[in-house]
């Protein structure tokens, strides 16, 4: 039995085989539509989630199981003050695979501990987020057809931003990925992901605060939103929410091939104007996310079409 708490846990080749089973999800459907009949998938989501725990029940149906779980902490026995642990020791004996998202780093690594079905990490506070990883992954896959020779700039909280992180130490792992992180001084990138991962890795990125300056060089732009769940005080949250904005002005000096993303939610990180480009390709992203997610339950579950 495995579980996936950290995007380390899969190796370059398993991610690859995972993109590949994506990729042919999307284009065989039909071959897909019931390798997963009979089973069922827990989402315990004690945080708020849109895409992440539609898009995980959306997988497993289309896979031909079922889904059952929580939307919400404050409707689960959590609000009665019930442990993690036993939340998990009692879904085991009710599903087959859990997607599992908690405000707390380490949490779904608990659960681990305790579960006897796998438990896939839907992200935990700050810290990991591996399926978006995975979702961002297949994207730039599809979008340039590798996953190497890339010049990626990452804007916006890169110090709360869990999906920036599962994707930096994803993509240390493919040849020549070039770096530039874009924030302002309070939300860079951790010092543990640097000294961690890119400077023991050897990888070339630098650190900037203007997206102007760092736009002509990047094929893909990693937008975030300064998330106000993580900030101690609302004072710096409203300080900090609109550093930056991508507009149509600012993406005149991109490549025409280059590629917005952004894991979603935005709120006004990103204008509207901008969803007509070619290069924005959130949403298309944000689809992508069903398909790997069945590639996923997949794997753990050891089914296959």
């Amino acid at each position: 039995m495995r579980h996936l708490i950290d995007i380390i846990d899969l190796s370059v080749e398993e991610i690859n085989e995972l993109i590949t089973t994506a990729e042919d999800i999307i284009a065989n459907p039909t071959k897909y539509a019931e390798v997963c009949h009979g089973k069922k998938l827990a989402t315990l989501f004690f945080e708020p989630s849109t895409r992440t725990r539609l898009s995980f029940e959306a997988a497993m149906l289309d896979l031909g199981g079922r889904t059952l779980g929580f939307s919400d902490a404050s409707t689960s026995s959590a609000a009665k003050g019930e442990t993690v642990g036993d939340t998990v020791q009692v879904v085991s004996g009710y599903a087959d695979i859990i997607a599992m998202r908690h405000p707390k780093e380490g949490a779904p690594y608990a659960a681990t501990q305790v579960s006897s079905i796998p438990v896939i990490n839907a992200g935990d506070g700050g810290h990991n987020h591996p399926t978006q990883t995975l979702t961002d992954l297949l994207t730039i896959h599809r979008e340039f057809g590798h996953l190497d020779n890339l010049t990626i700039g990452f804007c916006g909280d890169l110090k709360f931003g869990r999906t920036v992180h599962s994707l930096v130490t994803a993509l240390c792992r493919y040849e020549n990925i070039k770096f530039i992180f874009i924030s302002p001084p309070e939300l860079k990138i951790p010092d543990y992901l640097k000294e961690n991962v890119l400077d023991a890795q050897g990888k070339d990125y630098v650190e900037v605060e203007s997206m102007e300056d760092a736009m002509p060089q990047l094929d893909i732009l990693y937008m975030t939103r300064v998330q106000k769940e993580r900030f101690f005080n609302e004072a710096d949250y409203l300080r900090l929410r609109d550093t930056y904005i991508l507009d149509p002005e600012k993406l005149s000096t991109a490549k025409p091939e280059m590629r917005v993303l952004h894991p979603l939610p935005r709120v006004n990180e990103i204008t509207v104007d901008v969803d007509k480009d070619p290069r924005a390709c959130y949403f298309r992203q944000a689809a992508n996310g069903k398909f790997v997610r069945m590639a996923l339950i997949m794997k753990l579950l050891e089914v296959h079409a």
